[in-house]
């Protein structure tokens, strides 16, 4: 780049101007479920007080049924809920103005019917009957991924479909009891999933058409979002399967490692990685465990380190971690009552726990953990191994919230079975 000594003060002038406004770069996108590196993780700076009456509230809208949450990008707010549309239940892509929360666009994604659902009050825990899954965000294009496993690919500003696949007809995907969660995972130029097909579980598509890359493997499906980590200069896809851990290489779904985990009914929450440690927890009696990556030249092997059974469930809430620690809460059917913990990594072992949140959700910003409770609490928490220590509490939401929050340009972006709303908690620069 030449130096800015040689232009004139009108053409630094023009430039400075085309940051203020270019998005994404004064604020952090939060572009998918967890966030810019699928880890719950925000590098912004967020107010440690809240005021008596809570953060300043820029919006709040009714939003009709769903468990999914926010993907911000583009100064808009992307989420899934279930709509009548032609007389037919459907699950739609929203599209909110992610600074007054007024709809754009709604596109139709596919059929909205559950198995095990019930009335979406914040005191019924039967299931509820809406989306499960979140929006991706990838350059000027919405990724969404139904509970009938159709893979959709929309143009972020009008809602036009650009391409679609159906994985139960194109891999002979097989759709799952309380059918898919998991949200679509883009890393480079490629989207990965779990089709749940016979010999062609995992899948890697490319985001521009939706063709078929790579896919291999019996690895049969869960509710669990896959990540993307880098672990000891390897960039891998890591997706938890009925089999357990199945970590691959994402230019060619090539198998790197595998930890066999138990499965029963359900697994939801995601894998947690820090360094060479990756972590994961199920419910229904299985509890949690981790194993330590090592690497021989091009091989890899994972090692247990520790195994709880039956302890440290996660429903579906997936812990954060920071400086050898974990902080999530872990619970199973503990609604309104399960405990934020704080969990040493290595180890497994319980460093403190507070009750009181229920199957909801956290993300980690600025030393904090930001927990939005099951019953619509949203709660600043200091993230320290020493002590439980709240910061501030504010009553956020009504409803039912199995969900994460999301956090873009400091404001919070959380919602429930009934509504959505976006909260001001930070100054806004990212930097």
């Amino acid at each position: 780049m030449k130096s800015f000594h040689n232009r004139s003060s009108a053409t630094i002038a023009a430039f400075v101007a085309a940051l203020a406004l270019a998005p994404g770069l004064l604020q952090a996108d939060w572009p998918q479920y967890r966030g810019p590196n699928h880890d719950g993780l925000s590098a912004e700076k967020i107010f440690r007080q809240w005021p008596a009456t809570g953060p300043r509230q820029l919006w709040k809208v009714p939003l009709n049924t769903g468990f999914s949450s926010f993907a911000i990008a583009h100064g808009m707010a992307y989420t899934l809920v279930r709509r009548e549309i032609d007389g037919l239940d459907q699950e739609v892509c929203l599209a909110l103005d992610a600074s007054s929360g007024k709809e754009a666009w709604a596109s139709p994604i596919g059929r909205a019917k559950y198995d095990g659902g019930g009335d979406t009050g914040a005191r019924d825990n039967r299931g509820g009957d809406g989306p499960r899954s979140t929006p991706t965000v990838d350059g000027d294009r919405v990724y969404t991924l139904s509970a009938y496993l159709v893979l959709s690919c929309f143009d972020a500003k009008s809602g036009k479909t650009l391409w679609s696949k159906d994985l139960t007809k194109d891999l002979s995907g097989k759709v799952i009891t309380w059918q898919n969660a998991a949200s679509p995972l883009i890393d480079g130029d490629l989207i990965f999933v779990n089709a749940n097909a016979p010999g062609h579980c995992l899948a890697a598509l490319h985001k521009q058409d939706g063709r078929v890359v790579w896919s291999g493997q019996n690895d049969k499906m869960t509710h669990a979002t896959p990540i993307a980590a880098t672990i000891l200069g390897q960039r891998q896809i890591i997706f938890f399967t009925q089999s357990g851990l199945v970590a691959v290489d994402p230019k060619n779904g090539a198998v790197l490692w595998r930890y066999k985990f138990p499965y029963s009914t359900s697994t939801a929450a995601s894998p947690v990685v820090s360094g060479d440690i990756v972590y994961c927890s199920a419910g229904y009696g299985v509890g949690a465990g981790a194993v330590r990556i090592a690497r021989s030249g091009g091989q890899f092997t994972a090692t247990e380190i520790w195994r709880a059974p039956n302890k440290l469930p996660s429903h579906w809430s997936t812990p954060v971690v920071l400086n050898g620690h974990l902080y999530g809460l872990f619970s199973f059917k503990e609604f309104g009552t399960g405990p934020l913990k704080c969990v040493e990594l290595a180890t497994g072992k319980e460093v403190w726990s507070q009750s009181g949140f229920g199957p909801g959700g956290v993300l980690l910003a600025d030393g904090h953990i930001l927990v939005l409770s099951d019953t619509g609490d949203l709660i600043l928490v200091e993230a320290t191994p020493a002590a439980y220590k709240e910061v501030a509490r504010f009553d956020a939401l009504a409803g039912k919230c199995w969900n994460a929050p999301a956090l873009s340009g400091g404001r919070v972006y959380a919602r429930s079975t009934t509504e959505g709303v976006c909260l001001e908690i930070g100054p806004g620069d990212a930097r």
